[in-house]
């Protein structure tokens, strides 16, 4: 008999081979998108996240196995996905997928970089989200960052660190563009929540880093973070994670200082809940917590 862990990997293998096969599906194509507000009180609610581990709650107590029906999981989507029961009728599609990055091309610079990254949420997740979706939350760009950090200090930057940062977050916006058009396009009445990042290098495994590294790292997470920010535009509400001190709490971090604990897991769950029972958002354009380090 398998074991989970075993079956796990099994499905994710699955899963990167059938997204591989649905590439080209037609989501590249651009839709107009039009804003929708948070599901009607009472109404049901059809929930699939998009992420990475932090999907599967990795640094929680209870971790869910991928794509596995995991109702007593402590990492922010089950938790969302029981907060909501208490006035919705819920039911949950979970794809993520751990160590995932949002975008193709950084998942290329993640395997140069000796990343061993077996997915993206565009080839290996947007195909699988479901056409009756009312509510799809994504939440990406961790381990993008961490690879385009670790891609510059391989090298792959030679002398124009600056230039490479502003490059590979200029495509990684195009790919988050891609993505939510394609979200828009399979599941047309979703009511879509993207989560953006926090300033990395102000997080406690950062912490150990030389001043430079926490510069580039803080370079990358903050340009991620505005291009998660610029998808407002489109009707998508955004949660920041970015100017909230509440997330740079060490006590809501696991011991690996990456990962949220339970209270992290579950004060990221709140933040969400608080958009989808219609509390308004607009992420902020500049604030202290995007200069945790001096400029690079």
């Amino acid at each position: 008999m398998r074991t989970r862990r075993s079956l796990a990997h099994a499905i994710i293998v699955a899963i990167v081979a059938l997204g591989m096969a649905g590439c080209g599906s037609g989501t590249d194509s651009p839709t107009s998108p039009t804003p929708l507000g948070p599901p009607a009180a009472n109404a049901p609610i059809r929930y699939t996240a998009i992420g990475a581990s932090d999907a599967n709650g990795v640094g929680s107590t209870v971790v869910c196995a991928p794509f596995i029906s995991c109702d007593n999981g402590t990492g922010y989507v089950p938790v969302l996905a029981r907060q909501l029961r208490s006035s919705h009728d819920v039911t949950l599609v979970n794809l993520g997928i751990p160590g995932a990055v949002l975008s193709p091309a950084i998942q290329v610079i993640a395997r140069a970089a000796g990343r061993d990254i077996v997915a993206n949420f565009i080839d290996q997740e947007l195909p699988f989200v479901p056409a009756n979706a009312t509510l799809v939350t994504v939440f990406g760009g961790g381990n993008d960052a961490n690879a385009v950090a670790d891609a510059i200090l391989r090298g792959a930057a030679g002398s124009d660190v600056r230039g490479y940062i502003n490059t590979q977050v200029g495509a990684f916006g195009a790919d988050y563009d891609r993505l939510i058009r394609g979200i828009r396009s399979r599941a047309t009445d979703a009511f879509i929540v993207v989560i953006n990042l926090p300033n990395l290098a102000a997080l406690p495994y950062a912490s150990g880093g030389t001043t430079q590294q926490r510069q580039i790292l803080q370079q990358i997470a903050v340009g991620m973070s505005r291009e998660a920010n610029r998808q407002t535009g489109t009707g998508v509400v955004v949660v920041d994670l970015m100017c909230d001190a509440q997330v740079y709490d060490a006590s809501r971090f696991s011991s690996d200082g990456f990962h949220p604990n339970d209270a992290g897991y579950t004060y990221l769950a709140q933040r969400v809940q608080a958009l989808v029972n219609g509390t308004s958002s607009s992420p902020p354009s500049t604030c202290g917590q995007m200069a945790a380090v001096p400029a690079l």
